[in-house]
């Protein structure tokens, strides 16, 4: 694989990050649950939707980066040529091997590594794709450059990510987001996003919008969230359902569950 040759001439680097022990702290205590069909990060109709919309080549290379798992790159890898997935976290990493194997996908690497200082030649891949990862990262340019580094002239850069609440709840949510999980930095707006691709000559090819309902008990319950800080969150939840405080969440109920939409992005780009 050509991705080898490139990890022995460049040695495996992890870069320091203000966020990376949070990080790694968080997704230790995620992996076991990160597959679990109660939640809707892993859900099948987007993966398949992701497909679709990237029609990847079967002699495509392909690189997830901070991949967890590697969800979005088991989907992908039935279709391309070799798919490498890297992220920062061991435990994750092991679920996504393991999972990879019960699919007898045999054309899959998991590497890791710092997707800001990732352990790649430039120009190695003809598919760089980031999914749900990007509100984790203290400097985004800095991952979305070299995103672009390992991205061969003509290759196709994939972002799927969380749009940020509307101003003035923008700064509320993230507040939230970091409660609930402290390895969460910020989400981005879709402006800022195809910013990105336009700072670093990407001509953006698709873009789209979905809303993916999630439910707050298990939201919740995937980042093991102390149970004072639940409590928190419901409550806040609650205030606004009954006229409190917003929250950028707009949440409601179905039944007795309270649930909330994310706004998942994604933007194609061609270097």
């Amino acid at each position: 694989m050509v991705i080898s040759a490139a990890i022995e001439k460049r040695g495996i680097r992890i870069m320091k990050s203000s966020n990376r022990d949070a990080i790694q702290q968080a997704f230790t205590q995620q992996a076991s649950g990160f597959e679990s069909s109660q939640l809707n990060f892993t859900r099948q109709d987007y993966l398949d939707h992701i497909v679709s919309v990237i029609t990847p080549l079967t002699n495509d290379s392909v690189l997830e980066v901070a991949a967890g798992t590697c969800v979005c790159g088991r989907a992908i890898a039935p279709y391309a040529k070799n798919v490498v997935c890297l992220d920062m976290t061991p435990a994750m990493l092991s679920v996504g091997k393991a999972e990879a194997e019960k699919a007898d996908l045999h054309n899959m690497a998991f590497v890791l590594g710092d997707a800001a200082g990732m352990p790649f030649l430039e120009s190695s891949f003809d598919l760089v794709i980031s999914r749900l990862a990007f509100h984790h990262f203290p400097d985004v340019r800095q991952v979305f450059a070299e995103m672009v580094r390992v991205l061969k002239p003509g290759g196709r850069l994939v972002l799927i990510d969380m749009e940020a609440a509307k101003e003035p709840l923008r700064q509320v949510r993230d507040e939230i987001e970091t409660l609930r999980d402290p390895s969460h930095v910020k989400n981005l707006s879709m402006a800022e996003m195809q910013q990105l691709f336009a700072d670093y000559a990407l001509q953006v090819v698709y873009q789209d919008v979905t809303s993916i309902q999630q439910h707050l008990t298990a939201w919740m319950a995937l980042t093991k969230t102390p149970q004072a800080v639940q409590e928190e969150i419901t409550m806040r939840m609650e205030s606004e359902l009954h006229g409190g405080a917003k929250t950028g969440f707009a949440p409601y109920r179905v039944g007795k569950e309270i649930c909330f939409d994310h706004r998942w992005v994604l933007l194609i780009g061609q270097k």
